[in-house]
């Protein structure tokens, strides 16, 4: 099952991805006016790939999520914030101990607004000077996204004994809190 909308219910969607899914789904699921998060694949060639498709480094997908909004209550450079403050934006096909393109950091633009936006975020954060390095951040027109299997939604709230939610999504989603306290339900 693909999914091609970038606007659902009056709500605008953005495409993020920053290293594993379970990591960026688990940091937008608390934020206020954020109304679904869902991860999948996207940016790549091949159709309704799998997880071990996207894996195995041939289908060009990136593992993102739909981050679906309500621009009212958050706007996309509030997403923009939360997405960078939350992942390495300066290492290019790596989050940690995830290595590979379907690990990389990619801004999926919806429309030609977010674009120009997140070029603006990444110009202005290369300017100024508190990351490690330049950003690496892919920016790419969005054309379609599939939906991960099952096992994979909510990951984080489902597995909370996991050493993987433990080590890598514990520390993620605990900066998320303090840093943006004022952004969460």
């Amino acid at each position: 099952m693909e999914r091609k909308t970038v606007v659902e219910n009056n709500n605008a969607v953005a495409v993020l991805g920053g290293g594993c899914f379970w990591c960026v789904e688990a940091v937008y699921t608390e934020m206020k006016g954020v109304t679904s998060v869902m991860s999948g694949y996207s940016g790549g060639h091949a159709v309704n790939p799998t997880y071990y498709q996207v894996c195995g480094e041939k289908t060009g997908h990136a593992e993102v999520v739909s981050v679906e909004f309500d621009p009212a209550q958050i706007t996309f450079p509030e997403i923009l914030e939360v997405f960078f403050a939350s992942h390495d934006p300066t290492t290019l096909n790596r989050q940690g101990a995830d290595v590979g393109t379907r690990y990389r950091s990619v801004i999926l633009y919806t429309s030609d607004a977010q674009k120009e936006q997140a070029a603006e975020f990444i110009k202005e954060l290369n300017a100024s000077g508190t990351e490690p390095g330049p950003i690496v951040t892919e920016l790419a027109p969005f054309e379609v996204f599939y939906p991960a299997e099952a096992e994979h939604y909510r990951f984080y709230e489902n597995n909370p004994g996991s050493m993987y939610c433990r080590i890598v999504i514990d520390p993620k989603v605990a900066k998320v809190r303090q840093k943006f306290a004022n952004k969460l339900r």
